[in-house]
């Protein structure tokens, strides 16, 4: 059964290609792929017309929440995907999500009765879609994407992801990934994620390889590109199709 709920403390790197192959073998050496060890991500944000969400994130507040849809590879309709209300309260990520096939979940987002697998945590997602009026998709966000647990604590997990696209257009897990990069070229985006204190060793390799946490946000940072191009709410975007016309 997929995990529903899980609280923990979430530190981003972003990585630069003289030090990823480096990080990899060390990574190897010390954790474990994780079962799903190679995926590709799809998220799909939603918030209100004036971006309230991520506006309020960017902010920097002591509490601040999300809501995404996300799939692993591009959905089908009888695919499973996974709503999630990601909420971060003085540094501690807290996120509640359920699962359902994409035509049920589009369902039980547009407030229809579906087969539900937890009340508690469908309710919040509920409470999250009628406190925000007015969510819809706003931005797509497709990403590759390794993972490792730890060996001694399995709750350590580490991912890292490339290849991270963008588009704030053709807001449909279903239309397939393509969009603009966001990383410049050999940046990759590392995230720590655990319940407690950092390893020693994992400490000691950030600190050789001269590692240092960042505060990076991938809608974060889609909405500030999009914005300062007046680009927000697919405005003035080139679509895939005219591309391909053009070529």
């Amino acid at each position: 059964m997929a995990q529903e709920v899980f609280k923990r403390t979430e530190k981003k790197y972003l990585l630069e290609s003289d030090t990823y192959g480096k990080l990899l073998f060390l990574l190897f050496l010390n954790m474990e792929p994780d079962k799903f060890f190679e995926s590709n991500i799809m998220s799909l944000y939603y918030d209100t017309p004036d971006y309230r969400l991520i506006r309020t994130s960017l902010e920097k507040p002591v509490f601040k929440e999300k809501i995404r849809l996300r799939s692993y590879g591009v959905p089908k309709d009888t695919s499973t995907t996974f709503l999630e209300y990601k909420r971060k309260y003085e540094g501690i990520v807290y996120k509640r999500r359920t699962f359902m096939p994409l035509k049920d979940m589009l369902r039980f987002i547009d407030g229809e009765d579906v087969e539900e697998n937890n009340p508690q945590i469908e309710n919040e997602l509920r409470y999250g879609f009628r406190y925000y009026e007015d969510l819809e998709p706003r931005m797509m966000i497709s990403y590759h994407r390794y993972s490792f647990f730890g060996k001694e604590d399995p709750n350590l997990r580490v991912t890292i992801d490339d290849d991270i696209i963008y588009r704030g257009y053709d807001l449909d897990l279903r239309d397939g990934v393509y969009g603009r990069q966001l990383l410049k070229k050999g940046q990759r985006l590392m995230e720590i994620k655990i319940p407690g204190a950092m390893p020693l060793w994992l400490s000691h390799i950030l600190d050789d390889l001269k590692i240092f946490p960042t505060s990076y946000s991938k809608y974060g940072t889609a909405y500030t590109r999009l914005m300062m191009e007046g680009k927000l709410n697919g405005k003035d975007e080139v679509r895939e199709e005219e591309i391909k016309k053009a070529i």
